[in-house]
């Protein structure tokens, strides 16, 4: 039973969905849109908007605390830099989800996440 269990497993055990959720923030840091299956893609939104959450108040502990996920330092800095300002107005909904359509090899629904321009 999946009783009280809340997200999605998407096939892999905690310790790789947390490695994977990780590398996909990191790269939409630092690029601000990436392409990936719509699971993917929702699974992502939360985790995303908490770590920009956390940069706005652009304190050492917030920075600490992001740093557990965020491992690049060039994207670290660019989150508390560029995109804790750049949000600081805004309460939430920082990212969007646009759905692309079908990949060509297995079929599975693809969706593109970006982070909202102001």
């Amino acid at each position: 039973m999946r009783h009280r269990k809340a997200g999605r497993q998407l096939r892999r055990t905690s310790e790789q969905k947390l490695a994977l959720l990780r590398n996909l923030a990191t790269s939409l840091i630092e690029s601000g849109a990436i392409e990936t299956t719509e699971a993917k893609a929702k699974e992502l939104r939360p985790f995303v908007e908490k770590l920009i959450t956390k940069a706005k108040t652009g304190t050492l502990h917030a920075r600490r605390l992001a740093g557990k996920h965020v491992h690049k330092r060039e994207a670290s800095d660019k989150l508390f830099q560029e995109l804790g300002p750049k949000f600081a107005k805004r309460a939430g909904g920082y990212t969007r989800i646009l759905k692309t359509g079908h990949r060509k090899g297995d079929g599975a629904e693809m969706a593109r996440i970006e982070l909202v321009e102001n």
